[in-house]
């Protein structure tokens, strides 16, 4: 294991070309709460550490409830990674925010319901903060590697996380707009979550596919659509992360890496064995 922590990238649709990894190596791990989407492949990019990771599994295989990102999350924390770095597509909800740019959100509207999403329960009860749910460091870090990559970067922003895996009505959509979001997508805030119990920076670059379907004036969101922007933006998107990588110091002036200090209120005699072992992984440090 380096000295230095690892850092975690998560690759979305059609952000998996692993070729800028050095010493690539492929590690299947087992975690507490089940196998992770697929192989973790670790290695450097630029002489930092890295773990990639799939979150569809290679062939894309898995729809956005059908992802166990609790093992994926764990699986990460496993191997040694203190910040997580996202790729994923979305759709816009503002006009100014055409295909083919990108946004770094930093709040979440959730409105998942099928997947699981804390680490925590079953004899232990912990309420961790989640008012600002990116890591301000990391977000700021892909937003100038993003830029230097040659994308149009937006850095802020609500990210709606539906479930899916059908995109939206339109009048979800125009919901959406009322309340003011700017993207939406189908996986992040689940991943932003238990990064903060597993006290993981994260912050996500989110690829700009298509208008969502408020604009009636365009054509409807499609998968075709979707592949063909992506395929477009992946080489930038490769590049942005491999910049945000070097960007991103160990050292960082944030409380990511300390977020559940106070968050579990089960008293620490009345927690099951079983819950312990369960999150040793995680939060072993509290237990």
């Amino acid at each position: 294991m380096s000295a230095r922590a690892r850092i975690g990238l998560i690759g979305g649709s059609g952000v998996y070309d692993l070729a800028a990894i050095e010493g690539l190596r492929e590690e299947r791990l087992d975690t507490p709460f089940g196998k992770p989407s697929d192989s973790y492949f670790t290695g450097t990019l630029g002489g930092v550490p890295v773990a990639f990771l799939s979150r569809h599994a290679r062939g894309h295989r898995f729809s956005p409830t059908e992802i166990n990102y609790r093992a994926n999350v764990c699986g990460f924390k496993m191997l040694g990674c203190d910040a997580l770095l996202s790729a994923s597509a979305c759709g816009s909800l503002r006009e100014e925010y055409p295909p083919r740019h990108a946004v770094v959100p930093d709040q979440f509207i959730d409105r998942t319901r099928h997947r699981e999403d804390t680490f925590f329960g079953g004899g232990i009860v912990a309420h961790a903060g989640f008012a600002d749910p990116v890591c301000p460091v990391l977000a700021r870090e892909l937003e100038g590697a993003g830029r230097e990559a040659g994308l149009t970067v937006h850095r802020g922003g609500i990210y709606v996380c539906m479930e899916g895996p059908q995109f939206s009505t339109r009048a979800e959509s125009n919901l959406y707009r009322a309340w003011g979001a700017d993207v939406i997508g189908m996986t992040n805030v689940t991943e932003a979550r238990l990064a903060r119990e597993a006290e993981l920076c994260y912050a996500s670059l989110a690829l700009v596919t298509d208008y969502d379907c408020w604009r009636e004036y365009t054509e409807d969101v499609s998968v075709e659509t979707i592949i063909a922007i992506l395929g477009e933006n992946a080489a930038a998107a490769r590049k942005t992360l491999a910049g945000a990588v070097a960007r991103v110091r160990p050292s960082r002036e944030c409380g990511c890496r300390d977020a559940m200090r106070f968050a579990i209120i089960t008293d620490r005699t009345a927690i099951p064995e079983s819950a312990r072992e369960r999150l040793r992984p995680v939060a072993g440090r509290y237990l």
